[in-house]
């Protein structure tokens, strides 16, 4: 295979919310976009929305053997991998002293163990072209906060952010940069189910958005925006740093 000058991006949970902003703007911003998810039927329709150069993976990144083979098909059908968007995530909220050892794995399964298979998977491709690569982590800003019902999805969260800045510093020698963002609340359909569940929505998005300094809910074009900036050229010499994409709110 005669391999393409096209930068290629693989990103994860890119059948809804964030995950599908991402990579639209990835594709705009001319990168070759694999996306990846469990549902065939909505992975084949974000890809067809997009259009252009951007094809759909299906794959369950909790199979152990997933992983390596996103990245073996991605490396097959485009020659090259550039960037990991490790996005995919499972939310979950319950009272920390209840919560069953089974919902705790769940949890970190998806969200930590999945995520460092995957850069694993990625990072052991692009060390082995020898080129470098951009590895980009979605967290949380829960993972620097505590909120009652979260410390579960908190602490999958924060050991990403952790991974973030040791494997920064570990991939360094072969030009893998590896970063985060940190999004605050998002207006994600996951957002929009919830308030529209509380007694007076209204009210409710007006105390949520009074909490953050800018005044607004984070559209996830803002996160994607992000991970455009740290997946670029432009990015060249920032590694393992978290970008807070939560309208000023950690700042407080």
């Amino acid at each position: 295979m005669t391999e393409s000058t096209t930068r290629v991006a693989i990103v994860t949970g890119a059948t809804s919310g964030i995950g599908v902003e991402i990579a639209h703007r990835l594709a705009a911003d001319g990168l070759t976009v694999v996306l990846t998810g469990r549902s065939a039927d909505r992975g084949e329709a974000v890809a067809a929305g997009i259009g252009g150069d951007v094809v759909f993976v299906r794959a369950d990144l909790t199979d152990p053997e997933a992983p390596d083979r996103l990245v073996e098909e991605t490396l097959d059908r485009a020659g090259r991998l550039d960037v990991l968007v490790n996005n995919a995530a499972v939310d979950h909220t319950g009272p920390l002293l209840d919560v069953p050892a089974a919902e705790v794995r769940a949890t970190f399964e998806t969200n930590t163990f999945a995520a460092i298979a995957c850069l694993q998977a990625a990072g052991r491709a692009m060390r082995t072209r020898g080129e470098g690569g951009s590895i980009v982590n979605v967290t949380s800003r829960l993972a620097s906060i505590g909120v009652p019902s979260m410390a579960v999805y908190s602490a999958s969260k924060g050991a990403m952010r952790s991974l973030t800045t040791a494997a920064a510093v570990e991939l360094a020698p072969w030009d893998i940069r590896v970063n985060a963002v940190a999004p605050g609340m998002t207006r994600t359909p996951l957002y929009d189910e919830w308030l529209a569940a509380q007694d007076d929505p209204a009210a409710t998005q007006e105390r949520v958005a009074g909490a953050i300094p800018l005044r607004r809910i984070a559209e996830p074009r803002d996160v994607a925006a992000a991970v455009s900036y740290l997946a670029s050229p432009d990015a060249a010499y920032v590694t393992g740093a978290t970008i807070p994409v939560d309208g000023g709110y950690l700042a407080q």
